[in-house]
């Protein structure tokens, strides 16, 4: 990088900040959480896309294509569940909550059971995405600074500082506008890397095709139940359904924009292009990660410049396997482009970080002052709202930058790692809003103990098999006889270990069974109607956009199945 680069970079913080000072008139919670429900389809679609397919999706989705150790195109299941998510957010989880005229979703769920429904459902988002958010942060700020040559300490204090100004000044309308910028950079430079990548191969004169290995798509024999068994087709569509259902329809961030919008018509619209356009996108980034994957194997100046900058800023990940994957795309950028070009990569990635911390302290303070301190028993002024909205933007900016600190270093793709995260809270948290929508028998005794379970049981299947196999290396047991062969006596040999996918849905069936039991072991405590019923009609899915939805499901099902064929 040179003087240019770095211009490029200061000129872009610049004008953030300055655009969050033009968007600074929010008289009210609406104006400042929701936009004023003013947005149109077009920013809040690029706006939803840039909080999901941000730096996280950039760098580390490429990585898992072209470096990770059975990684490949089988990232592309991930998009198996997205239209048929998208058709039920529209027509299903959608329509109620936009009607209750509400800031936070979470109090939906305490018109329908109670507060303390809410309070819990609540405080699970406020630590899942703090916690998921803080590894982004910390991560891309090491890979920032691994290949620039800021100080990680300056780089994570610059991306979070620019991010706190701007979004405390100009609120929800300064964070769509600004993710919608965030996500033309973003594409334009994934577009970048693609030519320049490509061009690079045929300079090589001795293509010989990608790895057989890293084209494979679908694999319909692996079903995630055991170690080694991951992307397969069912987990990842079923799975992938009920955690894309989770996350664009009851995760506050993304939720909100849905919220944010003028009407139902233009939530529909900003749903069908989130539905049609992820895919084309998310392939972009698989061949990308094929070529510069290509090109690391076959260029070896390349590698080595990967290896010794996993060397000096990752030696964990230098001693277990030579390179970190997630420095691939940085190091291809600052060596291969010229400058000017690597600037406006390098704010590509940096826009994307941004793009996804203003969405969550945006979020996490919309979901704070209005289940915890904007309540019935105490309704604040505008005034006061405004003051401390704005105050707690700037905590959870802090919170975010701390939890970065403390938990963000991880051998993982973080792409993977944040995912594994959040999958552990998506499923219950689902199906609280849909049992308040669909059920009404069931109460609130029985939502929060299955709440409670379902996270808990979640957790033991994440830990259990790490425990036994500590348990089996001596580390917490001496006797003769070890759990292993304690399971063996009454025939299991093999501990299941799920494939982190499976939670969105055993965290969603887990909590509905439940709540269910629990209520009827319950009848004195009566089930909460709603104050707005609402009423499914079945002849709104065969309304254009749910049918276009399903036939583009198809045509990615087609497309994934012919793509070894297709790039081999």
């Amino acid at each position: 990088m040179n003087w240019l680069d770095y211009t490029i970079i200061a000129f872009y913080l610049i004008a953030f900040i300055a655009m969050g000072y033009f968007f600074k008139e929010n008289n009210n919670s609406k104006d400042y959480f929701l936009g004023g429900k003013s947005l149109g389809w077009f920013p809040l679609s690029l706006s939803t896309m840039a909080t999901q397919l941000s730096a996280i999706s950039f760098i580390s989705a490429p990585a898992f294509v072209g470096l990770k150790a059975n990684g490949g195109l089988k990232w592309l299941t991930f998009e198996f569940g997205v239209p048929l998510a998208m058709i039920g957010i529209m027509f299903f989880v959608i329509p109620p909550l936009y009607k209750s005229g509400i800031v936070s979703i979470y109090e939906y769920l305490e018109r329908r059971f109670s507060k303390s429904t809410r309070k819990l459902i609540s405080l699970v988002f406020q630590i899942s995405r703090a916690l998921g958010t803080g590894v982004m942060v910390f991560t891309m700020a090491l890979i920032i600074q691994s290949v620039v040559g800021i100080s990680f300490h300056w780089t994570l204090l610059i991306i979070s500082v620019v991010t706190l100004i701007y979004s405390y000044q100009g609120g929800m309308k300064a964070v769509v506008w600004g993710d919608a910028i965030q996500m033309l950079i973003l594409f334009s430079g994934l577009i970048i890397c693609l030519i320049i990548g490509y061009s690079l191969i045929k300079e090589t004169g001795s293509f010989e095709g990608f790895n057989p290995e890293r084209l494979q798509v679908i694999d319909f024999s692996n079903f995630g139940f055991f170690e080694g068994e991951e992307y397969g087709f069912w987990p990842m569509l079923l799975g992938g359904l009920f955690l894309y259902l989770s996350y664009y329809g009851t995760d506050q961030t993304q939720a909100q924009r849905l919220l944010s919008a003028k009407n139902e018509g233009t939530i529909r619209k900003l749903l069908l292009a989130n539905g049609l356009l992820r895919f084309p996108v998310v392939l972009v980034y698989c061949v990308m990660g094929l070529i510069i994957g290509y090109l690391v194997s076959h260029v070896p100046e390349f590698y080595e410049s990967i290896r010794e900058t996993t060397r000096l800023h990752f030696p964990a990940e230098y001693a277990k396997s030579g390179i970190k994957p997630d420095l691939m795309i940085p190091v291809f950028i600052t060596k291969y482009l010229p400058n000017g070009l690597i600037g406006i990569l390098m704010v590509g990635i940096m826009s994307a970080a941004m793009s996804s911390l203003s969405s969550t302290i945006n979020s996490l303070s919309a979901v704070t002052i209005e289940d915890f301190f904007n309540t019935k028993d105490r309704n604040l002024s505008e005034k006061n709202y405004m003051l401390l909205s704005k105050g707690l933007v700037v905590f959870w900016g802090v919170v975010c930058i701390l939890t970065a600190y403390l938990f963000g270093n991880s051998e993982s793709t973080v792409i993977e790692l944040i995912n594994a995260i959040s999958s552990l809270f998506y499923g219950p948290i689902l199906a609280a809003f849909v049992i308040a929508i669909f059920l009404k028998k069931v109460n609130h005794i029985g939502m929060n103990t299955a709440i409670i379970t379902a996270v808990v049981v979640n957790l033991v299947f994440k830990y259990l098999p790490e425990l036994v196999y500590l348990f089996n290396e001596g580390h917490f047991y001496s006797g003769n006889n070890s759990i292993h062969m304690a399971l063996a006596e009454i025939g299991i040999h093999n501990i299941p270990d799920l494939f982190w996918i499976w939670y969105n849905l055993t965290g969603f069936v887990i909590a509905v069974i439940l709540a269910v039991i629990v209520s009827k072991l319950t009848p004195k405590i009566a089930a909460k109607p709603m104050e707005i019923v609402y009423t499914f009609n079945p002849k709104e899915l065969l309304q254009k956009e749910s049918i276009i939805l399903i036939a583009f499901f198809i045509f990615i099902l087609i497309i994934s199945y012919f793509l070894p064929q297709i790039l081999s």
